[in-house]
């Protein structure tokens, strides 16, 4: 009647209809973008993906459907991925059963434009984060460093929580070495406007000498470190905090400079 090819199976039977779990799944999606008007009118569930995951083929209409469920408007997965054989991957319908499908947008770096020129990142910040998150994992690495370099200048002069949340996508998508290679960039040359730039981005190491030297200890720099740190990784846990008030001028800067490219705390500090 309903014309449904069903799986081989041997008897049918009655199943609990509660649907809900004692002990919930945590589904987080990379990044929900959502779309407002006077109220919400739809939102987008972003996916960063590097290699395929199976286990992630299972959980994304998961994310769409709970989403969806909770604003009551059109949810739309992407997956965004350096790699054109993962958006291969990624793009294939996904069977839920009953011959029913969840098909997720994918955009691999032959989809999105590798934006360098820093006039185009700050006329479109959005397009120039998701070419740094589609590209970050270039080959070549100075290409891959422009390319983030001018997507963290255009994401700087946002709102705090927009900057703050783009920063972290376009750093945790840049391979080792173009980390190594925006790292090298001489961060005087930056001209950041805004103080929250200059407090996240910029850093930061001749301030904290200066502070360090007009209160003739390493206190000055240490603090300076610490709300840097703090910006970019949440509120420290007292033993990051500890190890920062304890460490000389020199390991102070050794710090400064891993901030700018270090995807998590411990690599800030130095234990990553």
């Amino acid at each position: 009647m309903l014309h449904v090819d069903l799986p081989r199976f041997k008897e049918a039977r009655i199943g609990s209809a509660d649907l809900s779990e004692a002990q919930p799944a945590e589904y987080r999606a990379d990044l929900v973008v959502e779309l407002v008007d006077d109220g919400p009118v739809g939102a987008i569930v972003l996916e960063v993906q590097r290699a395929a995951d199976e286990d992630k083929r299972l959980s994304w209409p998961s994310y769409a459907a709970v989403l969806r469920a909770r604003l009551k408007r059109e949810v739309c997965l992407l997956v965004v991925t350096p790699e054109e054989s993962v958006a291969q991957w990624a793009a294939r319908p996904i069977a839920l059963g009953g011959g029913n499908w969840f098909t997720p947008r994918v955009a691999g770096p032959s989809a999105i434009p590798q934006v360098t020129d820093e006039a185009a990142a700050a006329h479109d910040p959005e397009l120039a984060v998701l070419s740094a998150m589609a590209h970050g994992g270039r080959e070549d690495p100075n290409r891959a460093a422009a390319i983030a370099s001018a997507a963290l200048r255009a994401s700087v002069a946002l709102d705090p929580d927009r900057s703050r949340l783009y920063c972290d996508l376009i750093l945790a998508s840049l391979s080792e070495a173009a980390r190594r290679e925006l790292q090298a960039m001489d961060p005087a040359k930056y001209e950041f406007q805004s103080e929250f730039a200059r407090r996240y981005i910029a850093l930061g190491k001749e301030e904290g000498r200066a502070e360090g030297r007009a209160e003739g200890k390493a206190e000055g720099r240490a603090e300076l470190v610490k709300r840097q740190l703090a910006l970019r990784f949440g509120a420290l846990p007292p033993e990051a905090a500890a190890r920062v008030s304890a460490a000389s001028i020199e390991e102070l800067d050794a710090i400064g400079a891993r901030l700018l490219t270090a995807a998590t705390l411990e690599e800030a500090l130095g234990r990553g």
